[in-house]
């Protein structure tokens, strides 16, 4: 942020828009451009700092937004009512922007407590899981997870609970396809991941997405912790739940033995979202979030961004930061592949962006997308993942995934995120098992009215109460509280039963 006055905030030099720090009434006065506004304004919302021309392009944070619909003065509320997209050639300079990171020596490094897993993972969480293979399954997990109650776990003081990871697919699709991959990787992302102690995968029987074949496709090995039943060799609906229920209650005994030890913020991975998104999001919570990944991947940690139709039109910021042009062209190549799936689509990444946002003060999906891709921080982008693919790499990478955010922190989870970072301006009510959600409030207000979901009020840089690197450190140091277990708002308020949506692709049959 440049400056601010009462009632602006002049984000970069070259801007031609400023953004109403407070709703600005019909006829207000606006000193720094003396001028009166020429309509009524809401928060978050901006006008035109000088004349802008029919045609021109106007910008924000020195940003193309879109062109003026007509010719606009100073004052003049601008919005999706006189602004219009247009695409336009944006060069990706590949690596231009890399600059080196400076570690922290390893011996320096933060550190969290987490659960240290006998293949090198470390857990943020210590849930049991249970997945299924189909959605004639669906009912049988949720009916064993609803057994084990608090008062049941309360003998298991170290278990988190058991979840079970129902979903709408697993047949009645194509097979082999893109789909069926998708949602096998994306269940096994699932059964390895390092919040996870124990899993019991169940299937019905007569499915595509078959239990032996998806457990030896992705090299899954059963054993004491990962326990497979398919109902119509069980016996039914009811043997199979008293089957599920006797085999969580065999993993138990061994999952309660997990114990939290320290260990270094080099084996955090983050995923990056968010969702409800609002004038005030690009402002504060995403930068707020992107400095704090900044100070996470200087600690040797992970922070994975996503939602690839909310980085349309900014792509570049991206590009410029990619280690090689590979890295780079990779996520050309995922766009690529967006405007063909979106083709002829009333979809976000042609443009129009939800109710929500809208009312927030975002215009269209580059307006978004500007904010949505600073939660990345400024550090290189080191590699660009498909959806749910396991995550190796150190550093800032990019995983593909749609703009809806149950779907795209299901791909995160299941690449290996242990936490899931949500910034939001109009408030979502988002959480996630068995990674937990903190939630990150985009402006003051609403973090006010919404106190019992969010977790972070980031509106204190526009209230000039903290700068954004001050608030990345608080971001920081709140998220190795929760890696260490200090229940999140949505954790509180039992969320993320109903959060496991797997990436749906191509037809059903």
């Amino acid at each position: 942020m440049l400056s601010s006055s009462s009632s602006l905030l002049h984000l970069h030099p070259n801007d031609n828009v400023l953004v109403a720090k407070t709703a600005l009434a019909l006829g207000q006065d606006i000193p720094e451009l003396g001028v009166r506004t020429r309509a009524q304004v809401p928060a978050g919302h901006k006008i035109a700092a000088r004349r802008i021309a029919e045609g021109e392009q106007v910008k924000k944070y020195d940003t193309v937004i879109g062109v003026a619909t007509r010719d606009l003065e100073p004052g003049d509320y601008v919005h999706s009512h006189n602004l219009k997209l247009v695409d336009y050639y944006r060069d990706p300079s590949f690596g231009a922007d890399v600059r080196p990171v400076d570690y922290v020596p390893e011996e320096e490094r933060a550190t969290f407590q987490g659960f240290v897993r006998a293949g090198g993972g470390v857990g943020t969480r210590n849930f049991i899981g249970i997945l299924s293979s189909v959605n004639c399954s669906a009912t049988v997990i949720k009916r064993i997870a609803a057994h084990f109650t608090p008062e049941r776990l309360a003998a298991f003081p170290n278990v988190d609970g058991v979840a079970a990871f129902a979903q709408s697919s697993g047949c009645g699709m194509s097979s082999p396809s893109e789909h069926f991959d998708v949602l096998r990787r994306t269940l096994a992302g699932y059964a390895r991941h390092p919040n996870l102690a124990g899993v019991l995968i169940v299937g019905l029987g007569c499915e595509r997405n078959q239990v032996d074949a998806l457990v030896d496709s992705q090299g899954l090995k059963e054993g004491q912790l990962l326990r497979t039943l398919v109902m119509q060799e069980v016996g039914g609906t009811r043997a199979t739940i008293e089957a599920g229920i006797a085999a969580i209650e065999e993993m138990l005994p061994i999952a309660n033995q997990a114990q939290r030890s320290t260990v270094s913020a080099a084996h955090l991975k983050i995923g990056l979202e968010c969702g409800g998104s609002d004038g005030f999001s690009g402002i504060t919570a995403n930068p707020g979030l992107g400095a704090a990944m900044d100070i996470l991947v200087r600690h040797g940690g992970t922070a994975i961004l996503s939602e690839t139709p909310e980085i349309h039109g900014v792509e570049f910021m991206l590009t410029r930061r990619a280690i090689s042009p590979e890295v780079g062209q990779k996520l050309l190549d995922r766009l690529a592949w967006w405007e063909r799936y979106a083709a002829g689509q009333n979809a976000q990444f042609n443009g129009v962006v939800g109710h929500g946002n809208q009312a927030g003060g975002l215009a269209n999906i580059f307006e978004k997308s500007l904010g949505s891709a600073m939660k990345g921080g400024t550090t290189p982008l080191r590699a660009v993942y498909e959806y749910a693919e396991p995550i190796t790499e150190h550093g800032f990478v990019f995983m593909d995934s749609p703009g809806y955010d149950p779907v795209a922190s299901t791909g995160q989870i299941a690449s290996g995120a242990q936490l899931i970072c949500f910034t939001t301006g109009r408030g979502s009510m988002f959480g996630s098992k068995p990674a937990p959600t903190i939630k990150l409030a985009s402006n003051t207000p609403m973090y006010q009215r919404l106190q019992e979901d969010m977790d972070i009020n980031c509106g204190v840089v526009v209230d000039g109460e903290l700068t954004v690197p001050e608030l990345g450190q608080q971001i920081f140091e709140q998220i190795l509280h929760h890696a260490s277990g200090e229940p999140t708002k949505s954790e509180a308020l039992g969320l993320g039963d109903h959060e496991f949506v797997p990436w749906h692709l191509g037809i059903v049959s």
